[in-house]
């Protein structure tokens, strides 16, 4: 049953991805179903930072819907009520994502290290810190974010291959090689956007 549940999450991952690279609100919607199904494969496998990073994907799934709908930013609030461009992540919001990433990183690993029996527990919570910041990255449609995506995919396919999860290493793997073909597509994507504003 639980090859058929990971054979479901990767099939439901393949759409989302394509979704991304597309640059589709649409792919928020898969952003709900993945985390659903991968709650219950994480927890399964004792990957427990990656359980707890699909909750965190369901909320920012449904912020990122609001925020590329809308524009919508909570720090920002939402000035112009129009779609969310692809842009390049403003510099002052790099010491905020590091800071962000550190933070998480160093929680995470104290967590599974003294909270849980992981037998994984640095390199689960390198892939779920980095995630976190992806995520956000996504919602604000920051195209940086196919990079970090790129970092996280190849590393969890090495840390999926060892827990035996092989379809998911295999999406992951997917997951990278797209990563890359996403930045210049969402690239060609900006530079058409800025030309028609």
């Amino acid at each position: 049953m639980e090859l058929y549940i990971e054979i479901l999450g990767t099939l439901v991952g393949l759409i989302y991805i394509w979704l991304e690279y597309k640059a589709s609100i649409y792919l928020w919607i898969a952003g709900i179903i993945m985390p659903a199904i991968y709650l219950f494969i994480y927890y399964n496998a004792g990957l427990y930072a990656d359980f707890g990073i699909n909750i965190y994907y369901l909320v920012i799934a449904l912020y990122g819907w609001i925020a590329w709908k809308t524009g919508f930013s909570f720090t920002e609030g939402n000035k112009e009520k129009r779609e969310l461009p692809i842009s390049r992540m403003p510099k002052k919001a790099f010491a905020k994502i590091i800071s962000t990433y550190i933070v998480a990183q160093f929680l995470i690993a104290w967590l599974l290290v003294n909270h849980t029996d992981s037998t994984v527990p640095i390199a689960d919570s390198f892939t779920t810190a980095l995630s976190i910041v992806g995520m956000w990255m996504l919602a604000r449609k920051y195209i940086e974010q196919w990079w970090v995506w790129c970092v996280v995919d190849i590393s969890s396919s090495a840390l999926y291959i060892y827990k035996e999860l092989y379809f998911t290493a295999a999406l992951y793997i997917l997951y990278a090689i797209i990563a890359i073909f996403g930045y210049f597509k969402w690239k060609k994507l900006m530079q058409y956007e800025n030309k028609q504003s």
